[in-house]
């Protein structure tokens, strides 16, 4: 009897962008014992992928080509490992390895222990969006950034840079939850729509109010999430910072550690901090599924591909300037 395949898209080299994307066919993966196999609804692309892909951990991973991409999906169990708790059509969201990837295939085998429960509430869609990009927000808010997200939580003034990306429109929403005020910077196109998202202020980042921070209201900033690339001086931080400020940044690079180092070393209250490594945890993904259910929080969809058009997605993902998330469905 022949083995059962399934499409896929992979990449057999580095650097090789979009184009370097081939529709495949392989075998359907087995799950092991802590594992379940996953009919893949959505799937959702993230930098990191594209970076992998570039050679960011040559000669780490991928371990070997060709390589499928994407670790984000939401889908159908469809067979299930000897010690895990799942049924065989169980609704789930899941992140996959990057070892293994998976993500931009029909089937793709998840770790149980990255692997939650979809309620009907919670579209494929919705829960693609959330696995990287939803851990991320919820990480640097409220463990880097000491930001309370609950209700009745101490208040704070929290600034998000590039609010309308794939982390940063969680990050906004994740804010609100709590007691907080938040200001957000985007482009012109995006500014109603992180108002709808809660966010109190909106900058453009092209005016001059934008470029420098500056608050309409005049407040400072206990918490700035810079979800951009670090093109902004620490004086623009600094003079928009309240005492004890502190700046986190998800794609810190070498002068951002030197910041980081000297204030620790000086009589500054103001801080530095860099996002190095997301904690995966399986409650902290129970949660964000939750919010979804509850209508607390949504995955804002910049555009929707099919798997055949997964190049495209690829590509438009490269650009950098999508509004939320970017989905291959199926």
């Amino acid at each position: 009897m022949s083995e059962k395949v399934m499409r896929a898209v992979c990449y057999d080299s580095y650097g090789s962008g979009s184009e370097g994307l081939k529709h495949i066919e392989v075998s359907i993966p087995k799950p092991k014992k802590n594992e379940v196999l996953v009919k893949v609804e959505a799937s959702c692309p993230n930098p990191i992928d594209y970076k992998l892909q570039g050679g960011m951990a040559r000669p780490f991973m991928p371990k070997k080509f060709p390589y499928i991409p994407v670790t984000d999906i939401s889908g159908e169990v469809v067979e299930i490992g000897s010690e895990v708790e799942f049924q065989v059509g169980d609704k789930v969201v899941a992140m996959l390895t990057y070892t293994n990837g998976g993500g931009l295939g029909e089937y793709a085998v998840a770790p149980a222990k990255l692997t939650v429960k979809r309620p009907e509430e919670v579209s494929a869609v919705e829960g693609a969006g959330l696995p990287l990009a939803g851990l991320t927000a919820l990480h640097v808010l409220t463990v880097l950034g000491h930001v309370e997200i609950k209700s009745e939580g101490k208040p704070a003034n929290v600034l998000v840079i590039a609010a309308s990306g794939g982390v940063g429109h969680y990050v906004v929403q994740l804010a609100k939850l709590g007691n907080n005020h938040v200001t957000a910077t985007c482009g012109a196109r995006n500014i109603e729509l992180l108002k709808s998202l809660g966010a109190d202020e909106v900058l453009d980042y092209k005016t001059e109010d934008g470029k420098m921070l500056r608050s309409p209201s005049g407040c400072k900033y206990d918490v700035v999430i810079n979800c951009a690339t670090n093109k902004i001086p620490w004086a623009t931080y600094k003079q928009n910072l309240s005492e004890q400020g502190r700046v986190v940044h998800l794609n810190p690079n070498f002068q951002t550690m030197m910041k980081s180092a000297s204030l620790k070393l000086s009589s500054s209250r103001k801080k530095v901090m860099s996002l190095m490594m997301c904690p995966k945890k399986k409650e902290d993904l129970e949660f964000l599924v939750g919010l979804v259910k509850e209508g607390k929080l949504k995955t804002v969809v910049d555009s929707k591909y099919p798997l055949s058009e997964a190049e495209q997605a690829w590509a438009k993902m490269m650009g950098g300037h999508a509004t939320g998330k970017i989905v291959v469905e199926q």
